[in-house]
């Protein structure tokens, strides 16, 4: 079960810390190495993100529009709308969902590895939470 404190880090530097974990927000802070792709596009399909760059920058893509944000900027993205994030370089993000479901447990399974296990059913499992964008 995931627990605010608790800290992923991927295979390409980048990190996750969970910071508050209640029903109404996920918050996190995530750095982003600079190293490595973004995820694919994705939607929340009740959810809804926002993010505050605490350093360097990032770019997004929301719904096909590419985006650049820096320290001090913030922006949000509405459930439903297909995105994608990373690091343009080093950066710090604070990131919060709402609402949580069961969106610690997702980060969880994807960064321990147990979502390569059986990519299908780590889908299933949290379509609540998160959906890949079909073409």
């Amino acid at each position: 079960m995931a627990e605010e404190g608790q800290r992923f880090e991927a295979p390409d530097g980048n990190t996750l810390r969970l910071v508050r974990i209640s029903a109404d927000v996920l918050e996190m802070e995530a750095t982003y190495s600079g190293e490595g792709a973004m995820p694919p596009p994705h939607f929340h399909p009740s959810q809804e993100e926002r993010f505050e760059v605490l350093e360097g920058a990032v770019n997004v893509v929301v719904d096909g529009e590419p985006r650049r944000h820096q320290a001090g900027e913030a922006f949000e993205v509405p459930a439903g709308t297909v995105h994608q994030m990373g690091g343009d370089g080093q950066a710090r993000v604070k990131w919060e969902v709402r609402p949580a479901l069961n969106t610690a447990e997702f980060f969880e399974a994807l960064y321990t590895g147990e979502a390569m296990k059986d990519p299908a059913a780590f889908l299933t499992r949290f379509a609540a939470e998160f959906r890949l964008a079909t073409a």
